[in-house]
């Protein structure tokens, strides 16, 4: 097996990934920790994973997840440290969310920076969490009482990429009213490059805009031309009566949610301007209110609204072969 992955929490994403990089990509094999007790897999998992795996000459590529101490691993096993290792991160401890900040463990936000020195590749979800890490170092480093180390940010922002989280969409046509089915038909699709929308996602959006078609332009008011057909029947059908009421969903996955029809309504911040255009996001509490307020009064404006978000970019179709090339076994300077 020259493809070596390993997950010190699977389940959730970190299972969701694992899952299909080992359905996806030919020999490999799979070393995990069941998802619980997440604290002690960031603070032990290398010990385990130090006796779990057994030695092989096979082995050309380890992946893992930013849960797991890379640097004790690759210190406690030599053999592994040789290989080209790939370091993922679904989300970054610099920054994650505490109700205080004297409430922050320093180990686990120490633990992935070494985890990033020792990588020869290190892959975020999203540029927000790239750049709010990298730019993050120097800050959560000075609260280290003394001979604190600098020039770590210049070190590790080399091998540094994006690499978007892939999802494997399920076929929710049979589920969708005729409405929404009608609407994903004529809704016009936009050819992205992956590549510069990871990189420069405005640039991209904005690249995208200016070198529409004739045929897109045509598309797009095709679609807004059904949007106010369907509105006007909705309203004036007298067998529906009164519109049903509006349903407010909060998901904890927001790519699956819109795929599935839902209305996106996020705030301006964190990853949400990376991936959805301005007319979906809030800035101020009161911003949403209101938005929502709209919505509760005239439900066909989010119901038979034509989502201008594209979820396929963020499909395993889509971004399948990077991780394939990027698992092919090789050179190990990985670094873009």
């Amino acid at each position: 097996m020259s493809v070596l992955l390993v997950e010190a929490f699977y389940g959730g994403s970190h299972k969701q990934l694992m899952d299909l990089l080992q359905e996806g990509i030919d020999d490999c094999v799979v070393y995990t920790l069941p998802a619980k007790k997440w604290h002690w897999r960031a603070r032990t998992a290398a010990l385990h994973f130090m006796q779990a795996i057994p030695s092989s000459q096979s082995y050309r590529i380890l992946f893992t997840s930013s849960v797991l101490n890379l640097a004790e691993l690759a210190a406690l096993r030599p053999d592994l440290s040789a290989l080209k290792k790939i370091l993922y991160f679904h989300e970054n401890q610099l920054i994650y969310p505490v109700r205080k900040s004297q409430d922050r463990d320093f180990q686990y936000g120490y633990n992935q920076i070494l985890s990033c020195l020792v990588a020869d590749a290190v892959l975020f979800n999203s540029a927000f969490n790239m750049d709010s890490f990298l730019s993050s170092i120097s800050s959560f480093l000075k609260t280290m009482p003394d001979h604190r180390p600098k020039g770590l940010e210049q070190l590790i922002r080399p091998k540094c990429r994006v690499l978007y989280f892939p999802i494997r969409f399920p076929d929710v046509t049979r589920f969708l009213p005729e409405h929404k089915l009608l609407l994903r038909q004529a809704q016009p699709q936009r050819n992205i490059s992956s590549q510069d929308s990871r990189k420069y996602p405005e640039t991209a959006a904005a690249s995208s805009t200016t070198s529409r078609t004739e045929k897109e332009q045509r598309s797009e008011s095709d679609a807004e031309e059904l949007e106010h057909r369907l509105v006007s029947k909705w309203s004036s059908d007298p067998e529906r009566g009164m519109p049903r009421p509006l349903h407010i969903v909060w998901p904890h996955r927001w790519l699956e949610a819109v795929h599935c029809g839902c209305y996106p309504l996020c705030p301006k911040a964190l990853v949400y301007p990376e991936i959805f255009p301005g007319s979906y996001l809030y800035s101020t509490p009161e911003q949403l209110f209101k938005r929502l307020q709209g919505f509760c009064k005239h439900p066909h404006l989010a119901r038979q609204h034509v989502l201008q978000v594209n979820t396929g970019r963020f499909s395993w179709d889509a971004l399948g072969q990077e991780y394939r090339s990027l698992l092919a076994t090789g050179s190990r300077n990985m670094t873009s």
